[in-house]
């Protein structure tokens, strides 16, 4: 399959999850990030909303709709980025055991904590796991290099480990601060 690519740096998009990005650059605007790394796993999204402004900016959201893995970048004539990609098969139906949505809910609970964070517990008790990990995962204050682990992460078992790992991490103090400012 053939995409048209939109690497930003910072910005991480998961599958069944939403992206709002501001385009203000003209090289945004027509889908150019000149010297963005190219990882090997992206996400595909489809715009579900767009706002253009009477200044030729835009204000659009993503809809996540499946993780992708990149074969190669393709030299192509158009002012924007393009790669041959396979989509990545994931189990729609997947779900966390008992005792790791415990730990996660755990670890959370502690970093929400130490970071100060207010989080309506009982609605993110009524989430699904896959909407739970992969919204953590995209929303969590961590660098980019770390988010974009959690996208590689082959499933939802071992995205939901390494966002308790992260969260461990990053989440003790340093000394300096008393929050975590990865980004």
């Amino acid at each position: 399959m053939q995409f048209s690519i939109f690497p930003l740096t910072g910005a991480i998009l998961f599958p069944g999850l939403q992206l709002p990005l501001h385009m203000f650059e003209p090289r945004y605007r027509a889908l150019v990030s000149e010297g963005a790394p190219l990882y090997d796993v992206g996400c595909v999204g489809k715009i579900s909303d767009v706002e253009a402004l009477d200044d030729g900016r835009y204000n659009l959201v993503l809809d996540g709709e499946s993780r992708f893995r990149v074969i190669r970048e393709l030299d192509v004539a158009t002012p924007f980025r393009q790669v041959e990609g396979e989509l990545i098969a994931e189990d729609g139906d997947e779900v966390l055991s008992g005792i790791e949505r415990a730990g996660f809910e755990r670890e959370a609970r502690r970093f929400a904590d130490a970071q100060g964070y207010a989080v309506e517990w009982d609605a993110v008790a009524q989430l699904d796991d896959q909407s739970l990990i992969n919204g953590v995962s995209q929303i969590a204050p961590f660098d980019a290099a770390s988010k974009q682990a959690l996208l590689e992460a082959p499933d939802l078992a071992a995205r939901c480990e390494l966002l308790i790992q992260l969260m461990y991490f990053f989440g003790r103090q340093n000394g300096t601060d008393d929050r975590v400012t990865l980004q």
